[in-house]
């Protein structure tokens, strides 16, 4: 196991033969990362046949602005949760987690009710669960080949060219996706 590296912030992208296939071609914006473990949300896989006005129906929040949005499958834990991931620009006093300088994740209904309003955020993206490592579970799937790590930008993250993202996440790094490969190696 490696030591633990500061992850909050970063996108981890899935590779290519990742064994899990909820996570296959992900792109995961980490929110919190520490000693204690991590937690992080899926930003390129819209929740099949939800979108946010069918969740403001479901929650009974009044105004629609906003609700042709898709709602995105956040990660396996918790599943009937919900996330706002947002820029860093919009804050609630005590319930915005703030990420990093281009981040915050807000996980109340009053963010959702602002969203139908059409307050809230300028840019977000909700979604229903989380991923979520146990202490040095992350590192440890970092290590055999699981994920890459890239720096998070706002605009890659928020783009509703979903389909796309893994792909743009990639060549953030430099690297042409049919380059990798499934198999790690250690020199």
């Amino acid at each position: 196991m490696t030591d633990v590296t500061e992850l909050t912030g970063k996108l981890l992208i899935a590779m290519p033969g990742m064994g899990d296939p909820r996570f296959e071609k992900s792109v995961v914006v980490v929110v919190a990362h520490g000693a204690d473990g991590g937690m992080g949300l899926i930003v390129n896989k819209p929740a099949p046949s939800i979108g946010l006005g069918h969740l403001f129906e479901q929650l009974s929040i009044e105004g629609q602005s906003g609700g042709d949005k898709l709602v995105y499958f956040g990660g396996p834990v918790e599943n009937s949760r919900g996330f706002v991931l947002h820029d860093a620009d919009y804050r609630q006093d005590d319930t915005t987690l703030s990420i990093d300088p281009q981040f915050g994740m807000t996980a109340t209904l009053d963010i959702l009710r602002a969203m139908a309003e059409g307050g809230g955020p300028e840019k977000s993206l909700v979604a229903l669960g989380y991923a979520g490592w146990g202490p040095g579970q992350l590192e440890e799937e970092i290590a055999e080949n699981g994920w890459l790590i890239a720096d998070a930008n706002p605009d890659l993250v928020f783009s509703d060219d979903h389909s796309g993202k893994w792909i743009a996440a990639i060549e953030t790094l430099g690297i042409d996706p049919i380059m990798l490969s499934a198999e790690g190696g250690r020199a």
